[in-house]
């Protein structure tokens, strides 16, 4: 066989191999392996090496959310490269995809307290129900043309909850851990004067929005022994 044909022939073979451990890497079977590809004259071997290249962790530090809390934004996922018998690298099968992770420095997350439930048309509302806050994009919402719930960037769409703005800021995202009406994520959209006149003494309160004052889930959800857990503090 002539030289041409036999250089052809490893190469075939070698982009074989890299194809094969391909799959096994995207299977996570395949960590590190070396395949000796022997021509047909049996007077010289071809080498073919895979190499794993380690991924990193970028972690950076977000006083949004609370401390001891962390968050994944992206899944770490090495790479696969193969090089020659003296570690020289002939190509990337796959680059590396880096992880990476959010800190919290953020306030405590975790309080115990009372929750009560109010509709659009309560005393005191506007006629649409309008909440104090805007949202992200700064615009108005209102309970009524709107409704009760709020789509959130991170979090989807979430039950909107009224708070002491001077502690839980507008978008404050938690976690709410009621009694009657079980677990579910909300979000400070709103306030009012009993939830600052609360929190002056201490008292963790916050007021569940509904659609109507006459809503019977509205006073399944007075509680005064609630828990809250904050994910994210503001926007």
């Amino acid at each position: 066989m002539k030289i041409t044909k036999l250089g052809r022939l490893v190469k075939w073979l070698s982009v074989t191999f890299v194809a094969l451990a391909t799959l096994l890497n995207s299977m996570n079977l395949f960590s590190k392996e070396k395949v000796e590809v022997e021509n047909l004259n049996e007077t010289k071997n071809s080498v073919a090496l895979t190499k794993v290249i380690k991924h990193e962790t970028i972690e950076t530090y977000n006083n949004k959310i609370p401390t001891g809390q962390t968050i994944t934004k992206e899944e770490g996922q090495d790479g696969l490269s193969y090089v020659d018998e003296n570690g020289n690298v002939l190509g990337v099968i796959s680059e590396p995809v880096n992880a990476e992770i959010e800190i919290g420095t953020g306030k405590k997350a975790d309080y115990v307290g009372k929750m009560t439930g109010y509709g659009a048309d309560c005393a005191g509302c506007s006629s649409t129900g309008t909440v104090s806050c805007k949202t992200k994009n700064g615009l108005s919402h209102s309970l009524r043309n709107n409704g009760t719930t709020y789509k959130d960037d991170e979090y989807g769409n979430v039950r909107i909850i009224a708070a002491d703005l001077s502690e839980f800021p507008c978008g404050t995202i938690i976690n709410v851990d009621n009694p009657s009406l079980g677990e579910f994520t909300a979000i400070v959209l709103d306030t009012g004067g009993a939830m600052q006149r609360d929190w002056a003494k201490g008292i963790v309160h916050m007021d569940l929005a509904f659609l109507s004052e006459s809503d019977p889930s509205l006073y399944l959800a007075t509680s005064s022994n609630v828990k809250y857990s904050v994910q994210r503090w503001g926007w």
